[in-house]
This record gives C-alpha cells, structure tokens and sequence, in this order.
C-alpha cells in the first residue's frame, strides 16, 4: 500500500473510532446541516450523524484508488500524482476537520459554522489551482470539457487559466474571514464565474485550435497541389 493510502486509510479508522468514542454522549437526533447563515436546517439519527462522513471517506478511499488505475490515460495521471496525492489527503483532512466541528457543535458548543469553515475551504480552493496547473490530459482529474479532453494544446491553456482562478478564489474565500456578513458569497460567486468563464474559454480556445489546424492543412495541401 502506498505511502498516500496509509495515511487516508489512518484518517478514515481515525473518523471511525471518533464516532464510536461520542455515541453515547449524544442525543437520538444531532443537528447535520447549516443554511448559509450557518444556522442549523437539518437534522438527522444518531447513527448516521456520527458515521455517515467516515462511512463517505470509505467510498471517496476506495474511488480514489481506482480512478489511476482505469483511466485511459493513466499514463498521464503518473505524471502529476505527487500533486494528486497531496490533494487526496488534503480532501480527507477537510472531511475529519468538518466531522469534529458537527460533533464539537453537537456536544453544545455553539458557534458560526460557515465561519470556521472558510479558512479551510480557501486553502482546499487554492491548492485546488496547484492541482489543476500540474494536471495532464485524463479523464477523471481536472478541468474536463469536451474540449479540453479532445486537445492537450487545449486542455494545457485552459488549465493554465483555471489553476490562477481557482487560487484567487481561494484568496477570496479567505476574505470572508473578515467580511463575516458576506462570507459565503465570497466562497460561492467566485466559483461559480470561474467554472462558467473555464468552460467558454475551452469552447473558444478549442475553435481556435481546429480554425488553425484547418489553414495548416489547407496551406499543405495548396503546396503539394
């Protein structure tokens, strides 16, 4: 097993023995969501407060065992793992870290979820941009339009863009840290206009790509004729 596996695997057990720890400190129903204000809107059993994020990680683990392994250009994956890997763990430390806030907050300590949440959630959006600037041409990790997928020239100028807006969405999201009132807007808006620009600049970027691979074409093909 490697390296990156064994320390998931620890935090998943980890996630685990946490729930079995707290399960007779808690009442039969445990607040499980938080509305964008950060008050609590959902509540859920016992059971699956305490054990539906380990039994998530589990799923996550095994999925993220498998992608390098079936993907059609695994080949590629090889090349930027270091940074896959990296962001795997950090994904499943963003999950524990989340799961003992909900248990911190069960056990009465009240306080604004959406609030502690920010400094992790920019600190996964920008290494998110250090993922995406390394990432080769596949079919599971990275920014994946029909068109980034069907041209590396593509997908390398489009990843270049998207890994410098993923890290100012990261910076952003850290500012509300600050601005408190507007915090989850500072996480939401940028995201979402950076995922819609991504997208249309593939569409474009790839149009260019086929207009000049067409003149190259058409200018060989009036030399040899």
């Amino acid at each position: 097993m490697r390296k990156t596996e064994l320390i998931v695997l620890g935090i998943v057990i980890l996630s685990f023995l946490i729930g079995i720890y707290f399960y007779n400190q808690f009442p039969d129903k445990v607040a499980s969501h938080w509305n964008a204000q950060g008050q609590v809107d959902g509540y859920m059993s016992k059971f699956w407060g305490l054990f539906l994020m380990p039994f998530i990680s589990v799923g996550l683990f095994l999925l993220f065992i498998i992608i390098p392994k079936i993907d059609p250009l695994k080949q590629n994956i090889q090349k930027f793992r270091k940074y896959f890997d990296n962001f795997i763990i950090l994904i499943f430390i963003f999950l524990l870290y989340l799961f003992i806030l909900t248990i911190i907050w069960n056990l009465g300590i009240i306080f604004d979820m959406i609030l502690v949440l920010m400094p992790a959630f920019a600190l996964l959006l920008y290494y998110s941009g250090v993922l995406i600037q390394n990432a080769r041409r596949n079919w599971f990790i990275g920014i994946r339009t029909p068109w980034t997928l069907s041209s590396d020239e593509v997908w390398n100028k489009t990843h270049k863009i998207g890994a410098r807006l993923f890290k100012i969405c990261g910076i952003i999201t850290l500012l509300g840290f600050i601005f408190q009132n507007i915090a989850i807007w500072l996480l939401l808006v940028p995201i979402i206009l950076s995922t819609i620009y991504i997208y249309v600049y593939s569409f474009f970027e790839y149009r260019k790509t086929v207009k000049k691979e067409e003149i190259k074409n058409a200018r060989k093909e009036k030399r040899e004729g």
